[in-house]
């Protein structure tokens, strides 16, 4: 089991004994480092919460939660919190039971939606709701059919992806054109025959009384628009409303929370635009990044401290970030380790891929042999078509895996019928598609050809990327499996392929139950490991050969963000020179990593980390810091320098610092140092303790408006220094609270009725 460490982690809530929740309201608070009790304190008024990846924003939030309850300022029936996953919700139900928060309702966007819209369907409509269309695929490729054109099935799921996209950035079948163009959208298709295909598909579940998933959403947004008598019955019944995963929330879904919170309900939001990585689907980022335009009485928290990573790996994690752009980038959070230290990441350099391969598993075996388990190892990779060599090089050393988000390379549909094909071309002998081919891989690529191979890529991502990419793969295998026999001095034909194809397929069909996890860089988004090998790292494949524009390009960019931040302690990063062994060494190992990997250009000045805290909303009374120009405080001139504007007063200007105190303060400042074995001006610099000595605050407040003692540190060390500045001895501020014990990660319980169940 993962340690606990101070401060919280973000996998397990506070409960002081197994399966009992906490007695009292403040117990809740228990555990909790200053920010995410910042989060927790927060019940009233809108509230942004900012939270680095693993600083504990799921615990910050459920702790919120329960502390509302507990506390008696949350009526549990009148909470709901929404995410995006079953999984997430499930999670977020079992820590709020631990918590002694029964009731509350965790669900997601769409869970949500659809017991409202079934409970309101009869009396703002009549009849019973229209039967839920569970998969779209076929219901399009009929409409394809019906607007005349000829569809692939490998096109079906890409029209479907872009039938999704326009109806939760709410476009209508007459502007999806338009739309294209203006986002610069790389449509699988022709824009005017995809408008043409979602019109038929929408008209076509009309008439046949049916509802996709973005209709749930639509449908249940209209009815609170449309008839203010629901709507106020929904806002009577939830007043408080928690959204995790804020940057992903789309148009549609954010229409939907505006109806919910509409009437002075409590909001709380949680994000990291930073990991900002589903776009393509319709979310964004802005309502996160814009939340204080929209609420200016909002409080904002920042969570910083990364209970997950080593110093090492969050270290990487930020120089990831350092040079991003736009604006996510400029609300980047720079995340402080609270780990101790562990290995520093390895940058690993490879001929080709199938070394990179090899490698990659004789260093996955090295890490079981030291006592890592399986399952807290994971290969990520940016396309779900460079599984194949790692799934083959781990079954050679006899490792088990388990594929996340995707089928196993063999079981792929595509893969499975292109092996077919080549067994038939290898039984006919004189095929004619084979026919004039010089050698094993060009007959491969002849066969696949009537698969709609070619040697080049597609445009776009989608179906047909991924597809063409699984084909690849076979050429690639064709071409090393001929070089490897040559170099035996054995000749080779397809059937002496297709032989070793089935003996590769039936070794990686072994169940495996504790495994290395292989899965992309998105689907591994939400999970962690103690290590995590980011492969494939060239330029064309991270960023991706058609992400195009500034934007596209930074969010490459956050997938690596995302997918270093999974490690907890080893890191490895690689990337292969060429293709195949032999290949021309003309690859280049992504840009991400410059100033990073060794041998690269210079990295900028190393960072010592962010700063968390608290900012609260324009009608809180809270210190917060001046902002416009500073003058002297003795000759009303304006201050330019740093160490003036913090002292208040030019350095000419007499000063009317307390020695006595300043030295008080430094010998504080020396130990404080020496028990956090860090230096001095970490504590506070020595023109902060100048500010103080000259100001001798007498109050929190007066404190926290010098420049240089920001949430964090007042929280931490506040106490100690007003209790200089009125001449007593310090209190002992760094006690670390208590180290929190982790639940069962599966206490999943069922929903917990509410007004709106269909039973209600």
């Amino acid at each position: 089991m993962q340690e606990e460490l101070p401060g919280g982690y973000d996998r397990g809530p506070y409960h002081p004994s197994a399966g009992a929740a906490p007695i009292g309201a403040d117990a809740v608070l228990a555990g909790l480092d200053p920010e995410q009790r910042a989060v927790a304190t927060a019940l009233h008024g809108p509230v942004c919460v900012l939270a680095g990846a693993g600083t504990g924003k799921t615990r910050a939030i459920t702790h919120r939660i329960a502390y509302g309850v507990r506390s008696g300022v949350f009526q549990p029936q009148q909470v709901l919190a929404v995410t995006f996953t079953a999984r997430a919700a499930g999670e977020m139900r079992g820590r709020l039971r631990q918590l002694g928060a029964e009731g509350v309702q965790a669900r997601t966007f769409h869970s949500a939606a659809l017991r409202q819209l079934q409970y309101f369907w009869p009396r703002a409509v009549g009849g019973e709701v229209p039967r839920l269309l569970e998969r779209k695929v076929q219901l399009v490729a009929e409409a394809a059919g019906r607007s005349g054109l000829r569809v692939q099935r490998t096109e079906l799921r890409d029209l479907t992806a872009e039938i999704e996209w326009a109806k939760v950035t709410q476009i209508v079948p007459d502007d999806y054109p338009a739309a294209v163009v203006k986002t610069g959208r790389d449509a699988p298709r022709d824009p005017a025959e995809i408008a043409k295909v979602y019109a038929t598909y929408e008209q076509t579940k009309r008439d046949r009384g049916v509802i996709d998933f973005e209709d749930v959403l639509l449908l249940t947004a209209a009815i609170l628009e449309d008839r203010p008598e629901i709507a106020e019955r929904v806002r009577a019944q939830y007043r408080h409303f928690t959204v995790d995963e804020y940057q992903d929330v789309s148009p549609l879904q954010q229409r939907l929370l505006d109806q919910w919170t509409q009437g002075g309900a409590s909001l709380c939001v949680v994000g990291d635009a930073s990991q900002t990585i589903y776009s393509f689907t319709g979310a964004t980022p802005d309502y996160l990044l814009n939340f204080r335009t929209r609420h200016p009485e909002a409080t904002v928290v920042k969570l910083v401290r990364d209970y997950r990573s080593t110093p090492q790996v969050v270290h990487l994690a930020n120089g990831l970030l350092a040079k991003a752009r736009g604006q996510a980038a400029q609300h980047r959070l720079e995340l402080v380790s609270q780990r101790e230290a562990g290995p520093e990441p390895v940058y690993v350099e490879y001929a080709d891929e199938p070394t990179e391969a090899e490698s990659t598993a004789h260093r996955i075996k090295d890490l079981l042999g030291k006592g890592v388990r399986a399952s807290e190892i994971a290969v990520l990779f940016r396309t779900n078509g460079q599984s194949e060599v790692y799934e083959q090089a781990l079954a050679d050393l006899g490792v088990a895996y388990q594929l996340k988000g995707a089928e196993r390379f063999f079981e792929r549909p595509e893969v499975r019928d292109a092996v077919m094909l080549l067994r038939g071309a290898a039984r006919a002998g004189s095929d004619p598609l084979t026919a004039g081919a010089p050698d094993l891989a060009g007959q491969t690529r002849a066969v696949l050809a009537s698969r709609g191979f070619t040697p080049e890529p597609p445009a776009g991502s989608g179906t047909v990327r991924e597809r063409w990419e699984s084909l690849a793969a076979l050429v690639r295998l064709a071409e090393e499996f001929e070089a490897a026999r040559t170099l035996a001095g054995e000749g080779t034909d397809l059937a002496a392929y297709v032989t070793e194809l089935d003996a590769r397929a039936a070794a990686q069909h072994a169940p495996a139950v504790e495994g290395v996890t292989l899965a992309s860089l998105h689907a591994a988004k939400g999970l962690e490991w103690d290590a995590v090998f980011l492969v494939g790292l060239t330029e064309g494949t991270l960023p991706i050969i058609y992400a195009k524009t500034d934007e596209q390009i930074e969010e490459e960019r956050r997938l690596l963000y995302v997918g270093a931040t999974r490690a907890r302690v080893h890191l490895s990063l690689s990337w292969a020179l060429s293709r195949s062994p032999g290949g021309r060494a003309s690859r280049k190992p992504t840009r991400f990593l410059d100033g990073l990997r060794p041998g690269s250009n210079a990295p900028g000045p190393r960072t010592r980390g962010g700063q968390g805290g608290v900012e609260f909303g324009a009608d809180r009374p809270a210190a917060r810091k001046a902002r416009g120009p500073v003058k002297c405080r003795v000759c009303d001139r304006t201050l330019i320098e740093a160490v003036e504007r913090k002292l208040r007063r030019c350095e000419t200007c007499p000063s009317s610092m307390d020695e006595a105190l300043f030295e008080r303060l430094r010998g504080w400042r020396a130990e404080q140092a020496r028990k956090q074995g860090a230096p001095a001006y970490v504590v506070f610099t020595d023109a902060t303790l100048m500010a103080i000595a000259e100001d001798v605050p007498k109050t929190e407040r007066e404190l926290a408006v010098i420049s240089g003692v920001g949430a964090m540190k007042l929280d931490k060390y506040g106490a100690d220094v007003l209790s200089l500045c009125s001449g007593e001895e310090p209190v002992d501020a760094l006690i670390e609270p208590e180290d929190a014990i982790e639940p069962p990660a599966d206490d999943t319980p069922e929903d917990v009725p509410g007004e709106f169940d269909e039973s209600a």
